[in-house]
């Protein structure tokens, strides 16, 4: 089952429990993925890779605007965007907790020859496209950063 008719599904439920929220939230994804789609100009779907970037894309603009919103000290709306997020990321694969993120990297690290902090970008690279989905780009970043510039790795 793809993406979008996970989607439609769930609107259908949301819409029987009479869940606002809920269906608020899958409206929007719905809407994302129309959008891609119409822009490549056909209506046989986008990929699975493309659905991974959108959700994960649209879960990055949740959070930040939920940051933004506790700095206001908007709680209301903070709220509206921390309950889109949850329901954002149940579409989304696990992410990784630090400890396995790093252990991840790690080999990459290995894999590529990186020895400093030079390498970054080649590690970054490869990084970026293996883990993609699975954690945020500016974890990577730090973590990547974090384990060059210990050359005890």
């Amino acid at each position: 089952m793809s993406l979008k008719q996970r989607i439609e599904a769930d609107i259908k439920q949301a819409m029987l429990a009479k869940d606002k929220a809920r269906l608020q939230a899958l409206r929007s994804i719905k809407s994302l993925i129309l959008l891609a789609e119409t822009e490549k100009g056909g209506t046989d779907g986008i990929s699975e890779d493309a659905e991974m970037k959108l959700l994960t894309k649209a879960a990055k603009q949740r959070r930040e605007s939920a940051e933004i919103y506790a700095r206001q000290q908007r709680p209301d709306l903070e709220q509206v965007e921390l309950a889109e997020l949850a329901v954002i990321e149940e579409y989304l694969p696990k992410q990784l907790d630090e400890g396995d993120l790093r252990i991840q990297l790690l080999e990459i690290i290995q894999r590529v020859g990186a020895s400093g902090p030079s390498d970054l970008g080649k590690v970054m690279g490869v990084a970026s496209r293996e883990l993609a989905g699975r954690a945020d780009g500016r974890a990577i970043s730090k973590a990547v950063g974090d384990l060059l510039n210990n050359t005890d790795f």
